[in-house]
């Protein structure tokens, strides 16, 4: 996906306070950052944030964290929250792969991906947010309960994913291959931009909730 380049937006980024500079420093000091212990949820990925933004909105008992690589993309989510601020929200302008620079162990109660990029490549499935390479890192920062919930459109990349599972020492606690038809996994869906487009078109929708295979 090309990602058009708006002036003046890593600027914006850099000088606005809803945006964690120097984050490494607040590796193990979450609970102090947002003054409270409310547990901690990440979305990594979270393109113009209006997933995160609904979940923050009406779960004001937890922490939210949403990790963005593309400051082309992070400046909408930053453009939403301006009109709308929430205390319980922040942002990181950072690549997935450093989160244990980020996060201490057991940090982080759930994480979420929504309609990561599939890196079709074969020689860049270690890119996939969902590989085992990646679900190593969560299982450094997530807590021992925690749980990663994963929605995507793109079969070959949820099948994929499944199969990942095993070898990495997961499991899928619940899943399904056609979520808008599935009324357990259904309840309280929060729809991300991706999903309101793709499900309208007529595309199910997967998705799976794994926990550690323990």
């Amino acid at each position: 996906m090309r990602l058009r380049n708006i002036p003046g937006s890593q600027e914006m980024i850099d000088k606005s306070p809803l945006v964690i500079k120097e984050a490494e420093k607040t590796r193990g000091l979450w609970k102090e950052l947002f003054g409270n212990d409310h547990p901690l949820h990440m979305e990594v990925g979270m393109g113009k944030g209006k997933f995160l933004m609904t979940l923050a909105s009406e779960n004001p008992g937890i922490n939210y964290v949403g990790i963005e690589r593309y400051s082309s993309v992070l400046i909408r989510a930053l453009q939403k929250m301006e009109k709308n601020p929430l205390p319980n929200l922040v942002f990181l302008c950072m690549d997935a792969s450093e989160l244990e620079a980020v996060f201490a162990e057991g940090e982080v109660a759930r994480i979420y991906l929504n309609f990561s990029d599939p890196w079709p490549k074969e020689r860049h499935a270690r890119r996939r947010l969902t590989s085992g390479a990646f679900l190593a890192r969560y299982d450094h920062i997530l807590e021992p309960d925690g749980r990663i919930e994963f929605k995507t459109d793109n079969r070959a990349l949820f099948d994929f994913a499944v199969s990942e599972l095993g070898p990495a020492g997961w499991k899928a606690e619940k899943l399904t291959y056609d979520l808008h038809h599935d009324e357990e996994m259904m309840a309280g869906n929060v729809m991300t931009e991706y999903e309101e487009r793709f499900s309208a078109a007529g595309n199910p929708i997967c998705k799976y909730i794994i926990c550690r295979n323990v």
